[in-house]
Order: C-alpha cells, then structure tokens, then sequence
C-alpha cells in the first residue's frame, strides 16, 4: 500500500467546488488500487486574506512543503483587485512557486474526441492534437530586476520590466522538456524571438546545446513566438511539446488551450527539482458562477491525475482517471461551458458523479 500526503487549497471563486470533485475522485480510488491518501485542507488567496490579511498564510505554506504533492483550485476575483500588489491573492500562486522551488509548468493541450465541435477552428484542424506545452515558471519579465514604475528626465511615468535569464534556469527546463518528449513522440520545438531579445538568443543557444549534448533522439526545431501563435491556429497537429520562456508560455499555453474547445477542461502541474508538485486547473476563479453548481470539474480531476503521474508515480490510477472522463464525454454528458444541442447537461457534482461511476467499471 502506498501513502501519500496531499494539501488541498481550495481557494476562491468555483475553487471549492471542483476541488471537492477531485477529492472524490481519489477517494474512489482508495478503494480500488494499492493507493491511500491523507488529506489536509488549508486556505489560500482571497479566501486567506480575509481571514488572515495574508493570501499565503504560514501554516499553508507549512502545510504545501510537508505534502507529497499539492491539489489547488482557483485564486482571486474582482472583490480583492483593490488591495495593493503585495498581498494581492495572486501573489499566494508566486509564494508557492518560489518557496517549493517549481520552475517547470506543464499544460497539456489534449482533444478529447467527443469535444472536436467545441472549438472554434475546424475538424480538419484540431482533431487529434495532443500538445504539452513546458512553460518557465520562475524568470524573464515576471522576476526580472529592475521593475516598476518610476519617472523619467521629463517628469513622465515609466513602467520597467527586465527580461532576464541565466543558463541554469534555461537548462532546468529544458531537460524537463526533452525528458516528456522521450515518453510522447520526441519532438520538442523551442519557442522565442532571438531575432530581437538578446535573452532569448541565449535561451536558443542553451537548449540545442542541451539537445546536442544529452537528447540526441529527441528532434528539436526552433520557432520565433509570433510565428508559433500562427502555426497554433493554422496546424496545431504538427506540434508535440512546446518548450517555452516564461512570458512566451503564459499566452501561448492558453491559446493552445482553447483549441481544445473549453478552457474548462485543461490541467497543469508545476514542477521542480523534487517529486512536490503544484497541481491546479488552467481556469481562473470564475466568481460570476461560484456557488451556481455549473462549473466544470473536469481540469481539476484530470489535474489529480497528473499529480498522480508526475509527483506520485502512479501511471496507471492517471491513466484510470482519463479514461473515464473520456468515457463520460463520450456518453454525451456536458456541463455548461461545453454543452452542444443534444448532449445531456450535468452539474459539478454529476459531471464529478459520473466520472466516479465510469472509474468503478473500469478494469485496472
């Protein structure tokens, strides 16, 4: 029987809500694999500030750094977008990052067959896409020194922000790119803009040495960022995992996001040196919905399935979660945000239900 420590931070906004399906879902699982969890819940974001004038509270990050791995819902929302920067609710997700020492963000843009008309773009164009986009997570113009705002010799306000990255923050990355690759179709496409940012040209140099030196069997390609956000919409298929600078993956992940239909059914891990990870939905803390029972659960039970991949090594108890939500999409049940004329549309709690009861006839 293997053990493990999971921090639940449910968050703000529709947080608690699919977390709790999550949950469940692991709990299911208790029951029919070699597993068993203990669960710590703590507060985190808007939620913790309220109670304790800290997004970040002591004890939560106690709690993150004793786990095995971290399960988070949503932070933030209009209601804490006065308060000033430094204890804005965001500022827990950065907090987290830094302390567990995550630098490697994975996305995964995957297309379950049953969601091809969800999107946008047409048939011909997405179907079958299975992306990961492997974001860096702690540099470039987030972290860069010096920021802020100041004035210039004419009394006019200036905003500044430094784009700045060292070769070992470049190489950790990227090792995790090409080790995901060796396990999907060894193809790593290394996103920036060396044409015009000398940080970035260093980023180029840094990851085909890597690739020269260590990944011989993994191809690498190099595309400037501009034409990356094209090639998203225009042949999405041709990408397998996309390797990117910190500013660079924040936008394009969400992109690629959205060629699968619904920002609702996307995962993400945070990843660093150890096995702790950050595992959390790609969504935001939809306030507008909260408590509704409309939001769909589904990127934060397929987020604990990569919890169980990536930081508990347990492939198979993540591969009998995918399943079933295939299976469940498959069935034609819906919550809103993906719902099409003629589908079956379910709540949080039935879309989480249903997943369970698809888990239960699994074989494993």
């Amino acid at each position: 029987m293997s053990s493990y420590k999971i921090a639940i931070l449910p968050g703000d906004g529709i947080g608690p809500e699919v977390i709790r399906e999550a949950v469940k879902v692991l709990h299911d699982l208790e029951s029919t694999d070699t597993l068993s969890f203990e669960f710590e819940e703590a507060p985190v974001g808007g939620y913790a500030y309220d109670k304790t004038g800290n997004p970040l509270p002591s004890a939560t990050l106690t709690l993150a750094k004793k786990a095995d791995a971290v399960l988070l819902g949503a932070v933030g929302g209009p209601k804490w977008e006065p308060l000033d920067y430094s204890v804005r609710p965001e500022r827990a997700l950065l907090g987290l990052r830094a302390e567990l020492g995550l630098f490697a963000n994975l996305r995964p843009a995957t297309l379950f067959p049953p969601l091809v008309d969800a999107s946008t773009l047409k048939r011909g164009v997405i179907e079958g896409i299975d992306i990961m986009v492997v974001r860096e997570l702690t540099g470039d113009v987030y972290f860069g020194k010096p920021r802020g705002v100041s004035k210039n010799e004419k009394g006019e306000e200036i905003g500044i922000n430094t784009l700045v990255y060292s070769t070992s923050e470049i190489e950790r990355v990227a090792h995790v790119a090409f080790k995901i690759a060796r396990e999907r179709k060894r193809q790593v496409t290394s996103v920036d803009k060396a044409n015009v940012l000398e940080a970035t040209e260093l980023w180029r140099k840094v990851v085909s040495r890597v690739q020269s030196e260590q990944y011989p069997d993994v191809a690498l390609s190099h595309m400037y960022v501009d034409n990356c956000a094209m090639q998203l919409v225009r042949n999405p298929r041709q990408f397998d995992v996309l390797l990117t600078p910190n500013l660079f993956g924040d936008i394009l992940s969400d992109e690629a996001a959205m060629l699968t239909g619904s920002i609702g059914m996307l995962p993400s891990a945070s990843l660093g040196e150890g096995s702790c990870g950050l595992y959390e939905p790609i969504h935001g803390s939809a306030p507008d919905i909260a408590g509704k029972g409309i939001a769909n659960p589904l990127a934060t039970i397929l987020s604990s399935a990569l919890m169980l991949r990536y930081s508990l090594n347990q492939p198979q108890a993540a591969h009998r979660i995918e399943t079933a939500v295939g299976h469940v999409l498959k069935k034609g049940y819906r919550t809103s945000d993906i719902y099409t004329e003629g589908m079956k549309k379910v709540s949080t709690k039935e879309m989480g239900d249903l997943v369970r009861e698809e888990m239960g006839e699994l074989t494993v």
